[in-house]
């Protein structure tokens, strides 16, 4: 209890009278002033870029491009597109101006920064297609004199703009390319075609002069044998004179012959068509015959099933009766007094016997009706085996009468070639007799043949040796044109052939190979909110320092009168540190509320920063207790330090090496650290970490000044008189 009396002695001195009061409203407020300000002001200074005043200057004079696929012309203006989407979403407030304001604009700082679109600049993107490269530039006219920042981000800006042109073009030039190689594909395919067209004729050539030369060789072989043989028709054309004489008789033979036949055959015909009809009637009356044997098969095969059927019944029947007497008489012996002992006996044997002729009667029954069922069975199979004889006799029949019809359809047919066989056989003996007549004709004819087919001989001796050369180059052009085939064949599989989807899809990753996802594990969302953890870190160190311009560290009395030394320290620090309970809330409630700034854990971390201001308490106690107004100097020369190793704005590992070794031993590091994973919904157990560093850091400066407070029960007259008081 001798601390908790000690603070609020503190707090009843520090409260003494009105000016006092405010300096604690004062000191309560002061980190909130500054993490509010510093937060508000910074809160999202990228959104507010349109702002920022900026010239954009167009010179681009445009140029032609002709599409490789249709060879239309298209006019285009690069430098237009530009200039309009800097103008419609650029980042910054762009006005479009002439060079010579944009220049003296960012001289005099009227412009950051102004963005100069030269007069080839469309001739030179497109000039990759037309294989005369130009490579396009952006002049960029920026002056840190008037802001850094500013520079730095047109320099970011400009550079979207470029990535998104040398997309845009890019893509525009690879689908220019798969459209060529489109345009190749098709034109190899044609000629892939076209040499399979050249392939099969020149097969179809080859083939042929094959089939040529071996016709040249039989037609020379042939020519040969024709000469042979027309040389022995010559001579043996003597002996035709009378040949012909002997063939002239044996026409008029056959001619009288033939008109004989003529007569005898007159009525053929009309026989032929009587036995046709007769022929017919048969097969009509099989048919019906073979009807009524298969309607007889049908109605025997009916007779089992019913058979089967009246048998069931007069089973059930039966065994409904055996089962009706079985009860009539049981209930006749039942009748039978209990003391007529022999005659229940003698009814119970009748009953038995009853039963038992009834069962035999029916088993004679069911064999008597088995044999009949076989009989029938054998009959009815007679039957079926009869209709299926007389089914083969209605089609036999019926095919025979099919063949009379045809033979009294062929019979005129036949009468009438007799006929025509005479009158022919009248012609040739006409014939033959003219024949006759022109034999000497034909002999001379032969002597001349004789003489022709042996030049045709010849000659023909001479196309067989010219149709071998022939299909031997055939042979050779066929290979050549095979080989063209498959060399045309393997060139159009390596050119790819692509979908108007496919080609637009290549067309656009080759533009823009690269696609980054941000998967950010957690964000801040704005700026300001990056900046949040650093701030209020440097603010409740801010708070806690300033707090010892007005609060003791420790309390004279309490030294004075020899109090516990554990229980001065903590009384000098529960003042402070009340304080600056006071001083967290509302840094918190401003920084939550006002500024909307929403901690991922809220609870953790207004706990998280109560503990971050008890240490900085701590830490500024044991500096003043020890080195008094040298302490207080120092702990703002920390403050410094740690604004350049806690890592609050840019990583840490950026800074110079003599800094980046303070980086773990200072207490802001772990605050800026936690409160990022508490305020960006960060790792919780990096969280534990800081707290336990930060809790280790609390009772070491608590430990610290504890023993500070003992030494100090001794007064010296540096003591009483210090050296340097601020």
């Amino acid at each position: 209890m001798t601390a908790v009396r000690l603070a609020l002695s503190e707090l009843r001195r520090l409260a003494a009278g009105r000016l006092p009061k405010l300096a604690i409203v004062a000191m309560a407020l002061i980190p909130t002033l500054y993490a509010g300000l510093y937060l508000f002001a910074n809160h999202d200074p990228y959104g507010q870029l349109e702002q920022v005043p900026a010239a954009v200057v167009v010179q681009d004079e445009g140029t032609t491009t002709t599409d490789a696929e249709t060879g239309e012309e298209t006019e285009r203006d690069f430098g237009r597109d530009v200039a309009d989407q800097l103008l419609d979403d650029g980042g910054f407030g762009w006005v479009e101006t002439s060079q010579a304001d944009a220049e003296a604009g960012v001289r005099s700082g009227r412009y950051d920064a102004a963005l100069i679109i030269g007069p080839t600049f469309s001739a030179d993107l497109a000039s990759a297609g037309e294989f005369e490269p130009q490579q396009a530039s952006l002049t960029l006219i920026t002056n840190d004199a008037n802001n850094y920042l500013a520079g730095t981000i047109s320099d970011t800006i400009v550079g979207k703009v470029r990535d998104s042109i040398a997309e845009e073009v890019g893509t525009e030039a690879a689908d220019t390319f798969l459209r060529g190689f489109a345009s190749i594909h098709t034109n190899l395919a044609d000629a892939v075609d076209g040499a399979n067209q050249l392939l099969k004729g020149a097969t179809s050539l080859d083939d042929g002069l094959a089939d040529a030369d071996e016709g040249a060789h039989t037609l020379a072989d042939g020519a040969a044998q024709a000469a042979d043989g027309a040389a022995t028709l010559d001579g043996k054309v003597g002996t035709l004179a009378s040949a012909v004489g002997q063939l002239d008789d044996g026409a008029g033979q056959l001619a009288s012959g033939l008109g004989e036949l003529r007569s005898k055959t007159a009525d053929l015909p009309a026989q032929t068509k009587q036995l046709a009809d007769g022929a017919a009637q048969v097969a009509d009356g099989n048919a019906q015959v073979a009807q009524y044997g298969r309607e007889a098969a049908d109605a025997a095969g009916q007779v089992l099933p019913t058979l089967d059927g009246a048998r069931s019944d007069a089973a059930d029947a039966l065994d409904q009766g055996r089962s009706d007497l079985d009860q009539q008489l049981s209930d006749l012996c039942a009748q039978v007094p209990d003391d007529a002992t022999d005659l229940a006996a003698q009814c119970e044997d009748l009953r038995a016997q009853a039963l038992d002729r009834l069962d035999t009667t029916r088993a004679d029954v069911d064999g008597a009706l088995d044999a009949q069922r076989t009989d029938v069975q054998q009959a009815v199979t007679t039957v079926e085996g009869a209709s299926t004889k007389l089914d083969q006799l209605a089609d036999g029949s019926r095919q025979v009468a099919d063949g009379a019809s045809t033979l009294a359809g062929a019979t005129p047919q036949l009468t009438a070639g007799i006929a025509s066989a005479a009158d022919g056989a009248d012609r040739l003996a006409d014939g033959t007799g003219q024949l006759a007549d022109a034999t000497p004709a034909l002999v001379d004819g032969v002597h001349r043949l004789a003489d022709g087919t042996g030049q045709v001989s010849d000659g023909a001796a001479e196309l067989a040796a010219g149709t071998t050369k022939l299909a031997d180059g055939s042979g050779e052009l066929k290979s050549g044109t095979q080989d063209l085939r498959d060399g045309l064949a393997e060139g159009l599989g390596q050119i790819p052939d692509l979908d108007d989807q496919t080609r637009e899809d290549t067309a656009s990753t080759i533009g823009n190979p690269l696609e980054v996802r941000n998967d950010s594990l957690s964000s801040a969302g704005t700026y300001g909110a990056g900046l949040a953890p650093f701030f209020l870190s440097l603010a409740t160190w801010i708070g806690a320092y300033v707090l010892f311009l007005l609060v003791r560290p420790l309390s004279t009395r309490a030294l004075a009168a020899g109090r516990s030394a554990l229980a001065t320290a903590l009384g000098g620090w529960a003042t402070p540190a009340a304080i600056g309970v006071v001083q967290v809330a509302a840094m918190f409630a401003v920084t939550k509320f006002a500024l909307d700034i929403q901690p991922s854990y809220g609870l953790l971390t207004a706990l998280f920063l109560v503990l971050v201001s008890g240490t900085f308490v701590a830490v500024l106690q044991a500096l003043n207790v020890w080195l008094g107004a040298a302490g207080q100097f120092l702990g703002l020369v920390l403050m410094l330090v740690q604004l350049v190793t806690a890592g609050g704005t840019f990583p840490w590992q950026t800074i110079p090496q003599p800094l980046k070794a303070m980086h773990q031993f200072m207490p802001m590091t772990y605050a800026v650290e936690g409160l990022r994973q508490l305020l960006y919904g960060g790792n919780l157990a990096t969280v534990t970490r800081d707290v336990v560093v930060l809790l280790g850091v609390l009772v070491v400066a608590l430990g610290l000044t504890t023993l500070a407070a003992r030494r100090q029960r001794v007064w010296t007259v540096t003591k009483l008189q210090p050296e340097l008081v601020l």
